[in-house]
């Protein structure tokens, strides 16, 4: 009888349904593995064996007995033959309160070298679907973020998903530095997805700083690193994300960018045989995006909420190109950054007019709204005449209304130039920028 015990006892620590297969090709990224055929599913693990170590794998196409295989790092030593150990169950993450303050990589491993990571009770899938939309709570409060211009124009509520699109060196990650200090949340979780391996140290010690990272749990997946472990590390991300509002949390979701991610499906897809659909982009992409967008926002009833901020790296300015135009539509709202602003020196360089927020006018009171949009009124005008007045062909004292915004429109973009240590609060704000709006006509003449 004891020795029966002692047999079952050894079956149950047996890992079920443990397949091996071996690797008949190796096609750029991805590897062909035979002898799955029946077990594999799509988003299954495996662990290609070869001299040199191991190498994560996940199983992202199945053609007739032959699983294709995208590795997590560089297949390094995997040779036609190697074994293929396929894995029961699908990657997920522990997460914990013992997270905070720490670097971890798309597989959520500790990346900041401070030791091993404490893990949570609870098993995520790293790929989860978002809370029933007919049992979803509404979005919550108006958020102050510290940026006077979103405060005043575009403002920001909790569970809301704002993107903030824009081109290359015109600001965006000094902005979603200042964001991530000053928006007023009890958790940040900051996605470096496709990011350059210089500015991540650079991110968290002189941007976040301790004091933001003592609240943030980081996830960096850099530029170098193959497409599985960037597209990875945007679905972490929202995995970590949820474990703290399921916690009853308000958590801040940043994500920089969401670009990389879609850029790191189309090498994954394209690499799998996908045809090109749009401009390159592959029909999976467009169907990622909301499922991976979607997973920030409130929560249930009793639960927290995710309040996510996306920034959109726009393809030459362009910001009618694929994936801009499809994020706009998912989200929640856009903060367009331009170049012509931050090359006259304004930082953050928020264009306002182009600027939504689709929880307007409801987050701001009467009284608020009101001095919004007679602001936006003004600096609609001067841009109108902007050119005519730079070039002198307009006459002072032609129009009562022109004469105004020439006047007050300079006064408002000084209100809203911002250092990376001036922080605004929207009372102040707003009280600021009503006192420009009452100054009588001929003061400001």
């Amino acid at each position: 009888m004891a020795s029966l015990a002692a047999a079952a006892a050894g079956l149950r620590l047996l890992t079920p349904d443990r397949r091996y297969g071996r690797v008949v090709a190796v096609r750029g990224a991805l590897i062909e593995v035979e002898g799955l055929s029946g077990a594999a599913q799509i988003g299954s693990r495996v662990t290609l064996n070869s001299p040199t170590g191991q190498v994560e794998a996940e199983v992202t196409g199945l053609d007739r007995g032959i699983a294709h295989c995208m590795p997590f790092s560089e297949p390094q030593g995997i040779a036609s033959g190697s074994r293929a150990d396929l894995s029961a169950s699908q990657f997920a993450l522990r997460p914990s309160s013992g997270w905070l303050g720490r670097m971890v990589d798309g597989l959520g491993r500790p990346v900041d070298g401070l030791g091993p990571l404490e893990q949570g009770a609870m098993l995520r899938k790293i790929k989860a679907s978002p809370p029933p939309a007919s049992a979803r709570a509404r979005v919550g409060e108006r958020l102050s973020t510290g940026v006077r211009a979103l405060d005043l124009f575009a403002p920001l509520c909790r569970g809301q998903r704002l993107g903030l699109f824009a081109g290359s060196g015109v600001g965006k990650s000094v902005l979603l530095s200042m964001l991530a200090r000053w928006t007023e949340c009890d958790v940040a979780v900051i996605g470096l997805i496709g990011e350059r391996g210089r500015e991540v140290q650079e991110f968290v010690q002189d941007d976040l700083g301790e004091e933001g990272l003592a609240r943030s749990v980081v996830v960096v997946a850099t530029s170098d690193e193959p497409a599985l472990m960037r597209r990875q590390a945007a679905w972490t991300t929202l995995t970590v994300a949820e474990h703290f509002r399921d916690q009853g949390l308000n958590v801040l979701c940043l994500m920089d960018s969401v670009t990389r991610f879609a850029m790191a499906q189309r090498e994954i897809g394209l690499a799998s045989g996908e045809p090109p659909a749009t401009k390159g982009y592959t029909p999976t992409v467009f169907a990622e995006l909301p499922r991976l967008l979607e997973r920030a926002g409130p929560g249930l009833p009793g639960q927290g909420a995710i309040t996510g901020l996306f920034t959109v790296l726009v393809d030459g300015d362009d910001h009618n190109e694929p994936v801009a135009d499809a994020v706009r539509g998912i989200l929640d709202g856009h903060i367009v950054i331009t170049r012509q602003i931050a090359e006259r020196g304004r930082y953050p360089a928020i264009d306002v007019l182009k600027s939504v927020s689709r929880t307007l006018p409801h987050c701001l009171g009467e009284e608020e709204n009101h001095i919004r949009l007679a602001a936006r009124r003004e600096m609609a005008t001067y841009k109108d005449m902007e050119e005519m007045v730079r070039l002198g062909a307009y006459r002072a004292g032609s129009s009562a209304e022109v004469d105004r915004a020439v006047a007050l429109a300079p006064r408002i973009e000084d209100l809203l130039k911002q250092g990376k240590q001036d922080r605004g609060f929207a009372q102040e704000s707003f009280e600021a920028l009503a006192a420009l709006m009452e100054v009588p006509d001929e003061d400001t003449l």
